[in-house]
């Protein structure tokens, strides 16, 4: 049986409502409740550099947006039964930079890789890309359901 995680123990999730976000949840949520750690669900945003230009046009509550895109994610992810340890946030800043620093205290981050077939979907993304190289933990980026490896075929 494995053993709890230290008290305070958190996987931090990337979710930006991608097929790969949501499947990074379910797998954080795979590998924390064995352990009891907490899942720190995040998406990002921040303000366009011609924000006043959006504001303009009527393209604003930025962060009223976000906020629905990761609330549909962790329904799809989980439906209406949404595990106890995991905790919805919405952050302010920049994707890459802002899991870069979460790093520092986190147990581990969790992408999603948004591929997109081909020679391109042997590529990992700018996020998961700067995660990998640069966080302070470990780090699992996890495929979408569409664009998991096949396994050898005949």
């Amino acid at each position: 049986m494995a053993e709890p995680a230290s008290e305070g123990a958190m996987f931090v999730v990337g979710v930006d409502g991608s097929e790969a976000s949501v499947e990074a949840l379910r797998q954080a949520q795979r590998l924390a409740a064995p352990v009891g750690a907490k899942i720190l669900a995040t998406a990002y945003w921040d303000d366009p550099q011609v924000y006043a230009g959006y504001v303009a046009m009527g393209i604003d509550r930025f962060e009223e947006r976000v906020m629905i895109v990761l609330n549909d994610a962790l329904e799809q992810a989980f439906g209406d039964d949404i595990p106890p340890n995991v905790i919805p946030r919405v952050v302010r800043g920049h994707p890459r930079d802002s899991l870069i620093d979460a790093s520092r205290h986190a147990d581990m981050i969790v992408v999603g890789r948004r591929g997109h077939g081909g020679f391109g979907g042997l590529l990992l993304g700018s996020v998961s890309s700067a995660c990998v190289a640069h966080a302070h933990c470990p780090v699992l980026v996890v495929h979408s359901p569409d664009t998991k490896p096949k396994e050898n075929q005949p």
